[in-house]
């Protein structure tokens, strides 16, 4: 009854049930080079340049320090903000950064040289929903007969919703699934759903006799916000998730 994997920890370090991003966001970067021959530097223009178009940032002579940058060539810059930006160099190119979160990290996903190259980089990363896929569909393998058991003793008793997860039977073969509610299992999320963090609702789960190892399951795919999970004897096991073998 030993997985052949060890068991997901509390925080994981990764997650196999993770896709896509949350969050896309899109930042407009200036890629700098400077006369001392150091590495190229991305940096975002400062606010009060923020309203010129990117023809008349690139190519330009500039000012930057560690946070932002400024045009000096052809553009009037305030004494206070020319004392704060010692170096110089110049805009080669104005870059659209898209960034997205997840698991709660940010993570560059790609640049483009447009902004509406970015904005379709988005759109064509975005759903309406928000996610690629919200259902998934895995090898019982993954859990003991015990928690298997438990599942199937589950279907149609309401009690199961208070724990935010509600079995139910799949009656064309031998699976069973599984609606989790409250996506995503953070703490922040589920103090604003339930008044408590995660660990108080694991600790109920728990408590109520759900077996550990689908408390694990459950929980790393709440917590990359899937909605619908499908345990069938003769789907695919998923990397990285603990196999159960009996």
């Amino acid at each position: 009854m030993n997985p052949t994997h060890q068991a997901p920890a509390l925080q994981p370090a990764s997650n196999p049930f993770a896709r896509g991003y949350d969050n896309l966001h899109i930042e407009r970067l200036l890629l700098i080079t400077n006369e001392d021959d150091c590495p190229p530097c991305f940096r975002p223009v400062h606010d009060i340049q923020a309203h010129l178009p990117d023809h008349e940032l690139q190519l330009f002579s500039c000012l930057f320090n560690d946070d932002f940058a400024l045009i000096s060539e052809g553009q009037s810059i305030p004494d206070e903000l020319d004392e704060r930006f010692q170096s110089t160099g110049l805009v080669r190119q104005v870059i659209y950064a898209v960034t997205g979160e997840m698991l709660n990290e940010r993570h560059h996903v790609g640049d483009m040289y447009s902004l509406e190259e970015a904005q379709a980089m988005v759109h064509r990363l975005s759903f309406d929903t928000g996610h690629y896929s919200r259902a998934w569909e895995i090898s019982t393998a993954h859990f003991t007969n015990e928690a298997l058991r438990h599942l199937e003793s589950r279907v149609g008793n309401f009690d199961s919703t208070g724990l935010l997860f509600e079995p139910f039977a799949l009656t064309d073969c031998n699976g069973i699934g599984c609606k989790l509610i409250g996506t995503p299992w953070t703490d922040d999320n589920l103090v604003k759903i339930e008044g408590s963090p995660y660990l108080s609702l694991r600790q109920e789960q728990l408590d109520a006799g759900t077996p550990e190892a689908l408390v694990n399951v459950l929980y790393l795919a709440a917590l990359a916000d899937v909605r619908l999970l499908i345990f069938d004897p003769d789907a695919a096991v998923l990397d990285g998730l603990a196999i159960y073998d009996e």
